[in-house]
C-alpha cells in the first residue's frame, strides 16, 4: 500500500496573512527609517564639503543609493531638507559631550580643531566653518537653526572652560561665556582662512594653524577677568 504525502505550500513562517502583512509594513516603516537617515547623513556631508549651492538633490539620493524622486517621499521640500542636514551637522561638536574623547583638555580640542586634518576634511568636521556664511544668506529659517547649533557649542565650550584648571570655578559666568566666544569665534575665523589659502599658499595656510594654535593655548593660562 502506498500511502500519500501532503505538502503545503504556505511557508511557516507565515502564521497568517494579518500577521504576514503587519510584518511587512514594520519592515517597510524600518527601511523607510533608514533611508531617510542615509539621506540626511549625506547631505550634512556634502553640503559641508561642497556648500549648499553646490548641491544638487541628485548629488545626495545617488551618495545614499537612492532614487532621486525618493528623497521627496521624505521631505516636503529640498529647503526643509537643507534644515534637517544642517541640523544634522551641528550633531558634530567640540565641547565634550559630543561623545567622543571627552577627557580631552581644551588645548587638546583646540589643536585637533586648527590642524590640518579637519581642515582638509570638511565634510566631517564643524557646520559653522564650512557653511555659516551660506546660512547668513539664506534666510531667517536657516539662520534659526545656525544660531540654535552655534548657541550649544558656546554653552557647552563654556562649560568646559569652568571645568579646566586655568578657569577656577569662582569665574563670573558672563567672563566664561565671553572667553568661549573669543576662543570659538577665532578657530573658526582661523580655520576658514587656512581653507581658503591652502591650495594656493600651503605654507600660510599652515601658518594660520599653527600661529592660532598658539595663541589660544597661551590665551588659556590667562584667567577671565
Amino acid at each position: 500500500m502506498i500511502g500519500s504525502v501532503i505538502i503545503s505550500t504556505k511557508p511557516h513562517f507565515a502564521y497568517d496573512r494579518n500577521q504576514y502583512r503587519a510584518l511587512s509594513m514594520k519592515v517597510s516603516k524600518a527601511q523607510a527609517a533608514e533611508n531617510r537617515e542615509g539621506i540626511l547623513d549625506a547631505a550634512a556631508r556634502l553640503y559641508r564639503e561642497r556648500g549648499l549651492t553646490g548641491v544638487g538633490v541628485a548629488d545626495i539620493t545617488r551618495d545614499a543609493g537612492l532614487t532621486h524622486g525618493g528623497l521627496y517621499r521624505h521631505f516636503e521640500s529640498k529647503d526643509a531638507l537643507v534644515r534637517e542636514a544642517c541640523a544634522r551637522a551641528f550633531d558634530w561638536s567640540i565641547a565634550p559631550l559630543d561623545g567622543h574623547t571627552p577627557n580631552a583638555s581644551v588645548a587638546d580640542r583646540i589643536q585637533s580643531y586648527l590642524s590640518p586634518q579637519h581642515r582638509d576634511t570638511p565634510g566631517s568636521g564643524c557646520p559653522a566653518a564650512a557653511l555659516a556664511v551660506d546660512a547668513a544668506r539664506a534666510g531667517p529659517e536657516l539662520s534659526q537653526v545656525f544660531a540654535e547649533g552655534i548657541e550649544r557649542n558656546i554653552q557647552r565650550f563654556t562649560q568646559l572652560l569652568a571645568d579646566s584648571a586655568a578657569h577656577p570655578a569662582h569665574a563670573p559666568q558672563a567672563a566664561n561665556r565671553a572667553r568661549a566666544m573669543e576662543v570659538l569665534a577665532t578657530m573658526v575665523g582661523g580655520l576658514v582662512l587656512a581653507r581658503a589659502t591652502a591650495a594656493a599658499q600651503p605654507a600660510l595656510s599652515q601658518e594660520l594653524l599653527t600661529t592660532l594654535q598658539e595663541q589660544l593655548i597661551r590665551l588659556l593660562d590667562t584667567p577671565p577677568a
